[in-house]
């Protein structure tokens, strides 16, 4: 399931940024955000993975983005909860104040297409109107139940379901096969 190539950039870009930077368990275990330069770094390795030309971040725009992100987490656990509702109200708050504007960009040899920063042109603040209208876009269509939180013991990473059949239930492969294995090993004792 893809929604656009830039839609889909920003709301990996999303994801990734709640992963890295929200404190809560990963794959069975606790887990706490990176500090340091390992934050920025963290951050700067989802940035790449979701745009090539993504910039070098300051520690203040790190500061910044963990805020969105946190925020960002609010909308995912809203849509898991089913309360569709309260994720477009987070959402919408976001919007507002990134002050979200379209703006249509060529870059890279691919066609025009859309891009949305925010009013102030900080780095923090462009990533965070981007990812909140690439959520709003997935939210304000029948695919809003694509976004979710993990439902393995203890995890709690947020992940965007792209599966052609909209079933996925877990954040990475890792632990639908420890889901799997638990379920196995209790079928057996």
């Amino acid at each position: 399931m893809n929604f656009n190539s830039h839609t889909d950039a920003v709301v990996s870009i999303a994801v990734g940024l709640v992963n890295a930077l929200t404190e809560g368990e990963a794959r069975g275990r606790p887990y706490a955000p990176p500090t340091g330069e390992a934050r920025a770094a963290a951050v700067g390795d989802v940035l790449a993975a979701g745009d090539s030309r993504a910039p070098e971040v300051a520690e203040e725009e790190v500061d910044a983005l963990a805020e969105v992100a946190g925020r960002l987490r609010g909308v995912f656990e809203a849509v898991t909860r089913g309360d569709v509702d309260a994720a477009a109200l987070a959402l919408n708050g976001l919007l507002a104040e990134t002050d979200a504007r379209p703006h249509l960009d060529r870059h890279d040899g691919e066609p025009w297409h859309l891009h949305f920063h925010g009013a102030g042109g900080t780095l923090a603040g462009n990533y965070a109107a981007g990812c909140a209208t690439g959520l709003a876009v997935v939210l304000g269509s029948e695919l809003h139940d694509r976004l979710g939180v993990c439902t393995a013991p203890h995890c709690d990473r947020v992940y965007v379901d792209t599966s052609r059949n909209g079933t996925r239930r877990f954040c990475s492969t890792a632990c639908q096969n420890r889901v799997k294995t638990a379920a196995f090993r209790a079928r057996g004792a």
